[in-house]
């Protein structure tokens, strides 16, 4: 029996080759599309700083409406307002789940 040296190749290319580039790009992608350790910690770390701000900002507001009477402040997510509360608490209960912590 004699092997043709292109049919080998050509067998180990369909049933070993391309099941293996298909497969190596099937784990990329789906571990390219999830939210990495580093990602969430980002994450966490910029809605820490947002409130932050959030609370400079309404200290600036109070200190400049208790000199201008007039002053009026922009439309923000404001803690003290239901609507707003429901959106800041969905937000909350996402990241304590996320870190294994109950509310």
């Amino acid at each position: 029996m004699e092997f043709d040296l292109d049919v080998v190749v050509v067998m180990a290319t369909l049933f070993i080759g391309l099941p293996w580039v298909i497969l190596h790009y099937i784990t990329k992608w789906k571990t390219a599309a999830t939210i990495t350790t580093d990602d969430e910690v980002l994450l966490e770390e910029l809605y820490n700083l947002a409130k932050r701000l959030d609370e400079r900002m309404d200290t600036v507001e109070r200190l400049v409406a208790a000199d201008d009477p007039s002053f009026t402040p922009a439309r923000r997510l404001i803690p003290d307002q239901e609507r707003d509360n429901q959106q800041l608490r969905e937000l909350e209960a996402l990241i304590a789940e996320k870190k294994g912590v109950r509310p």
